[in-house]
């Protein structure tokens, strides 16, 4: 038994992992650079927080990314496309471009060009969410299913030393050095993504992967274009069995932790936690049980498989939302939230890992960058939409009562994952995929 764990775990000395981790790195560098870091500069510059508040209007194209996904599937970028191929062309355009756009970000002046500003940072914001796009697929194109796991946790690993570069590092850098000198060099970070780009190699994607021909080298016309790239990806997905529960259960998997997680830090701040304990412990501290947990869950979803992973997982995160109501009775307790982030990001990472595993299994290799891009784009919009009344549940019930409610959100998920579990979703991890093939041609290339 714990040589098949070992065994499970040894997916990670893989030199892929290392490449996914490097580019999920990419992934997250600029994500703070229109959030988080963002609102801090605005801040400083004396911006009024409606306006500041108005900024959060940035995460738009990463909620509606879906949209222009099929031109990262069907569209060739000129003279890159052909030279990297569909999926480095597009990783190096887009990563050129960020480093370009956050570097002049970085030279505008909120104070004095607000307007300029926005549209600057709305670039980042669009050009991130695209290399997302590019990322993704180039992820799942390149792994077999049993390494699906494990991808997923190498993927978030870097997604979240990203951020913490972008967020804490760039934080540091403006404190000593200034904004303009702190947004240069997180576009320069972005040339560690485009080396890793450069040194890969190309997913293997053969005439049927790659999606319909046209006779005789026929040029296809825009029509033909929109039916191979737009309507069969959402229509490849409409045929498969049980499709609309597929999608139920993307919205609702991570509904429980989303609602508590939202409201934690007005949680901390009216229990009586300093805001130096909120930031050391559930930022810091935080950070290293959620990167553990995102190891561990893809050694689980290597060792038992995607869907039984998912309800595993899935049960802890549920169960980690009762140690909220938990520190709502003990109260400012730096020691017992330790404990509580401690279960909670861990879990997290857990079923994070365990998530993107199963939406990744779910792309069909012809249009992976468009139906993941849908997935993810539906399960953020979802929790977004849904999610948006839990200040007023807060406000009704009370803290513990509240953390007890969320609980109970993460239900429903669960159930519609037990009766995919019973064969109605169309999911056979044990199957032989296309997908899987080319993959393990990646893999000996």
């Amino acid at each position: 038994m714990t040589h098949r764990w070992i065994t499970a775990a040894a997916v990670y000395r893989d030199p892929r992992m290392v490449l996914i981790l490097v580019l999920g790195f990419s992934s997250g560098l600029p994500l703070a650079l229109t959030g988080a870091t963002l609102t801090a500069w605005l801040t400083k510059e004396e911006i009024d927080l409606t306006t500041i508040g108005l900024f959060a209007l940035m995460g738009l194209p990463y909620t509606l990314k879906f949209l222009w996904s099929p031109l990262v599937d069907g569209l060739p970028i000129p003279i890159l496309s052909r030279w990297l191929g569909q999926r480095r062309g597009w990783m190096v355009a887009s990563q050129i471009a960020l480093a370009c756009v956050i570097a002049v970000l970085g030279l505008s002046d909120p104070k004095a060009a607000l307007l300029q500003t926005a549209i600057l940072a709305f670039a980042v914001a669009f050009l991130s969410a695209t290399q997302d796009i590019v990322i993704d697929a180039f992820r799942v194109e390149i792994l077999a299913e049993r390494e699906q796991g494990a991808g997923a946790a190498a993927v978030q690993l870097g997604y979240r030393l990203g951020m913490l570069v972008s967020g804490a590092g760039a934080l540091t850098i403006a404190q000593t050095a200034g904004w303009t000198a702190a947004y240069l060099a997180m576009g320069l970070g972005m040339g560690v993504g485009l080396a890793a780009t450069l040194l890969a190699r190309e997913p293997r994607r053969d005439a049927a992967a790659a999606g319909p021909g046209r006779a005789g080298g026929e040029r296809a016309s825009f029509a033909d274009w929109m039916k191979d790239h737009v309507v069969e990806p959402f229509g490849d997905f409409l045929t498969r069995p049980g499709w609309a529960g597929i999608l139920v259960f993307i919205v609702l998997y991570k509904l429980g932790d989303a609602v508590a997680g939202f409201m934690t830090n007005p949680f901390y701040i009216q229990i009586g936690f300093s805001l130096i304990e909120i930031g050391v412990i559930t930022k810091v501290f935080g950070l290293a049980a959620t990167l553990t947990g995102a190891v561990i869950g893809g050694i689980i979803v290597a060792q038992v498989g995607i869907l039984r992973a998912l309800l595993w997982c899935g049960l802890a995160q549920m169960g980690s939302n009762l140690m909220f109501a938990l520190q709502a009775l003990v109260g400012a307790d730096p020691y017992f939230l330790m404990v509580t982030i401690g279960v909670e990001n861990l879990s997290g990472g857990m079923a994070t890992v365990a998530f993107v595993a199963y939406i990744s299994r779910l792309c069909s290799i012809r249009f992976t960058a468009t139906q993941y891009a849908l997935f993810s784009s539906l399960a953020a919009l979802g929790r977004t939409v849904i999610v948006s009344a839990g200040g007023w549940l807060a406000g009704q019930l009370g803290w513990f009562w509240f953390f007890v409610a969320s609980t109970a959100c993460a239900l429903p998920g669960l159930l519609v994952l037990l009766w995919m579990m019973r064969g109605h979703a169309g999911f056979v991890e044990e199957e032989d995929t296309h997908a899987d093939r080319v993959a393990q041609g990646n893999q000996g290339s």
